[in-house]
């Protein structure tokens, strides 16, 4: 077993491990390495216990009832919203809505507030890094409004220089829509200094947060971005909730996205007066249950301690691109300075497909294919790569077994 200095003794992985009963089983025979958590972390008995205690002793629809469970529910729901307004340091509670996803959260930001200000020829920012769900919701408005999308390159490195996005913005561009951290590379954006750029031409800023709230904290008053999207199955959480923060002025501007139940304030058959935010943008009944999930699972990052998870992860991810490199044939793509604890890569002559098949006969699970990201495949001109990102509970012995993998594969393919 390999040792790495950075991997402090202080931070015992091994009890934090004892949380999460998945990675104690076996996958064809051998031991679970669970290395697809760019993709959806696993969940701590935290977690669940908080989600299942909730369901069968207090659960109830929030908002609508006088009867004590809804009162308590709701009361559970808000509170969830208020530790999610301290994680991200967000000024207003208004301005944390819920989404049932990150996906969910950037469509309702195009439909809600970019779509009514489109014309024909005005301009969106992105990145080459951009996952789908960063790309897809804009070219519903170049298709359907004639919005122009504006292509920022990535260096060979991955690295994304905010002087490239600045000479991007022209009169013309109505937002930047940017990732905080790449799904693919690694890359942590220099969002900060973006939005100051974007902000002195007028331009807003929507952050892309999937991966960048796992890998570090987030300040959206200190970022002073205007939008900022996330997804709570990464960040230990359950599936089905999201989060949109934006910023109480453009929630005043912004028209509903979704009609029905909860969203409203008076009904006629002449006329609708909707709700002030967040209940403008919560149609419906909400993922209660996942709220609840969501607020155990920050509880669950704090005690564990921020910094020193993203220290171990980040000390995990250099040892195993060390061990990567050090084998022949194995190609590292995005090497940012400073990058995030995930790792693409390539064994040449093998697809990622098949790389990634016989990493799981052996074990070790990771993510094949171009990750929602073609945009960036073109770029590298590669059909797609093997990722491995790592979490809180990965081990020394993990990056060996990931090694051991990817040399078994070498050997099957010759």
């Amino acid at each position: 077993m390999n040792a790495d200095p950075k991997l402090t003794p202080a931070y015992d992985v091994a009890a934090l491990r004892r949380d999460f009963p998945i990675l104690s089983r076996e996958v064809h025979g051998r031991p679970l390495v669970y290395l697809d958590n760019a993709a959806s972390a696993q969940k701590p008995i935290q977690v669940l216990d908080a989600m299942a205690r909730f369901t069968t002793s207090e659960y109830a629809n929030v908002h609508r009832g006088v009867h004590y469970l809804s009162g308590a529910a709701t009361e559970r729901y808000e509170e969830a919203r208020r530790r999610v307004q301290r994680f991200l340091n967000a000024e207003h509670e208004e301005e944390i809505i819920y989404t049932k996803g990150c996906t969910e959260a950037i469509n309702l930001v195009a439909q809600s507030y970019l779509a009514p200000l489109i014309q024909p020829g005005d301009e969106i920012v992105l990145s080459v890094m951009e996952h789908h769900s960063n790309i897809v919701p804009w070219h519903f408005l170049r298709e359907r409004q004639g919005a122009v999308l504006k292509w920022v390159d990535v260096s060979d490195l991955g690295e994304l220089d905010p002087a490239d996005v600045a000479r991007s913005i022209t009169p013309k561009t109505k937002l930047v829509a940017i990732t905080h951290m790449s799904n693919v590379l690694g890359t942590k954006t220099a969002l900060k200094e973006i939005v100051r750029i974007a902000h002195e031409k007028g331009v807003p800023v929507l952050a892309d947060g999937c991966q960048g709230a796992v890998h570090g904290t987030v300040d959206v008053r200190a970022l002073d971005v205007d939008f900022y999207a996330l997804t709570g199955h990464k960040l230990y959480g359950p599936t089905g909730i999201g989060i949109l923060y934006a910023k109480r002025a453009h929630l005043k501007t912004m028209r509903p996205y979704q009609g029905g139940g909860e969203m409203i304030r008076e009904v006629t058959r002449a006329n609708v007066t909707y709700a002030d935010a967040p209940m403008r943008f919560e149609a419906g009944t909400p993922p209660i249950v996942q709220t609840v999930g969501l607020a155990a699972a920050l509880d669950y990052l704090d005690f564990v301690g921020r910094d020193a998870a993203t220290a171990h992860e980040d000390a995990l991810a250099k040892l195993a691109t060390q061990r990567l490199k050090e084998l022949n044939g194995v190609r590292i793509i995005g090497e940012a300075k400073g990058k995030g604890p995930l790792i693409s890569f390539e064994a040449i002559g093998i697809h990622a497909h098949d790389l990634a098949t016989i990493l799981d006969r052996e074990g070790v699970a990771v993510r094949g294919g171009h990750h929602c990201a073609q945009v960036l495949m073109e770029r590298f001109n590669v059909p797609g790569t093997a990722r491995a990102s790592f979490a809180l509970y990965n081990t020394v012995a993990e990056v060996d077994a990931l090694v051991s993998a990817v040399q078994v594969a070498r050997k099957v393919f010759g």
